[in-house]
């Protein structure tokens, strides 16, 4: 019995997005053509610009389609950083998606950024008193996690973008979109399809009016902001992605929970326990190597994640569990659940069987070096 528990990384495109994927891959027309069929693919992809508006609370033309969530978020963070010149800092966590991390760095490096790192607490929550204290009339924008897509702490949101008043707030929705509702105020919003349901490769930027954000791409300005020959099909099925209802999961990972911490007693539930999102259950296991529990489950038919980066092979700490405080062999014995469409109980009782068996093999091979 295959298990996959690791919609986080990637969830199955759904019936409904597949079919209007594949129906919008057989129209031919390239939306910039002024024949009828490049007006019929206009009409499409305008058809899924104003469905990805209405679902993120922007106007239409605020829009704009991209290769996914990567280059949705180095869009924002990077344009924003330079049409706010000259104002040079930046404020964000040790504990966002490498996305923005290796944008903020490439910034610090490349182009004069100052980056003011904020904490978080012990359940991955950025410091508001911290936030406050560094927000300055030099600050070029805030960017933060609508949740952690590790360990699935809600990020209070609301609350920074009232500490930051007329400063940008950038939020980096990849993988909350669905399961923790927008706030009012944000500047700009990144969001990914193939964490909805959709095709990996499309992504969005929404801005807020008024908001504008200086271009990474050139060579056409077929959007305001992304030059490129746009991906009629890719845009159907996001907006379609987004018309569906993320499905309800909270009482199977409450379950899910339970059943790990009663089979494997000393194993820690990170995050926070009641403001996550409902599809991530995220666990230490004390003793094991993250990496070796990973692939003793794979070999039972169950993926899951360690939410950690793997560099030459070597393992690695998360950098989110180490912003949280956690030492670094606390950190390597990580293991993130997360489910998603198609989630089911057997899903879970698959899991509880072959977890604790994996847990004792791994704990007598030890930790890496």
């Amino acid at each position: 019995m295959a298990v996959y528990l690791d919609h986080a990384a990637t969830t199955p495109m759904r019936n409904e997005v597949l079919a209007a994927y594949v129906a919008a891959l057989a129209i031919v027309g390239n939306p910039s053509s002024i024949h009828s069929f490049g007006q019929q693919a206009k009409g499409m992809l305008e058809s899924a610009r104003e469905t990805v508006a209405a679902a993120l609370g922007v106007d239409p033309i605020q829009v704009t389609f991209t290769s996914g969530g990567t280059e949705s978020i180095n869009l924002a963070i990077k344009g924003l950083f330079w049409s706010r010149a000259p104002r040079n800092r930046i404020l964000a966590t040790r504990a966002e998606h490498h996305a923005t991390i290796d944008a903020l760095e490439w910034l610090e490096r490349h182009e004069g950024a100052v980056i003011d790192w904020i904490p978080v607490d012990a359940l991955g929550r950025i410091d508001l008193a911290a936030l406050e204290a560094a927000m300055g009339d030099d600050v070029a924008l805030v960017t933060t996690l609508l949740a952690n897509n590790e360990v699935g702490t809600v990020q209070p949101v609301a609350e920074v973008v009232r500490i930051a008043g007329d400063v940008p707030v950038h939020v980096d929705a990849v993988g909350a979109l669905g399961q923790v509702p927008l706030p009012a105020g944000l500047a700009a919003v990144s969001i990914s399809a193939h964490k909805l349901g959709g095709p990996v490769g499309v992504g969005a930027l929404a801005l807020a009016r008024g908001s504008v954000v200086t271009p990474l791409i050139h060579g056409g300005n077929q959007q305001p902001y992304r030059s490129g020959t746009q991906d009629v099909a890719g845009a159907v099925a996001l907006a379609t992605a987004l018309t569906l209802p993320h499905p309800d999961v909270a009482a199977l990972r409450d379950r899910l929970v339970a059943g790990v911490l009663a089979a494997v007693p000393d194993a820690v539930l990170r995050g926070d326990p009641v403001d996550r999102l409902s599809s991530n259950a995220h666990f230490t296991f004390p003793g094991c190597e993250g990496d070796s529990l990973l692939f003793l489950l794979d070999a039972a038919g169950i993926s899951a994640s360690t939410g950690s980066a793997c560099q030459a092979g070597v393992p690695e700490a998360s950098h989110v569990l180490l912003a949280m405080g956690l030492d670094e062999p606390t950190a390597r014995g990580a293991l993130r659940f997360t489910l998603g469409h198609g989630s089911t109980d057997a899903d879970v009782d698959a899991l509880l069987a072959a977890l604790p068996p994996a847990v004792e093999r791994a704990r007598a091979a030890g930790l890496s070096g």
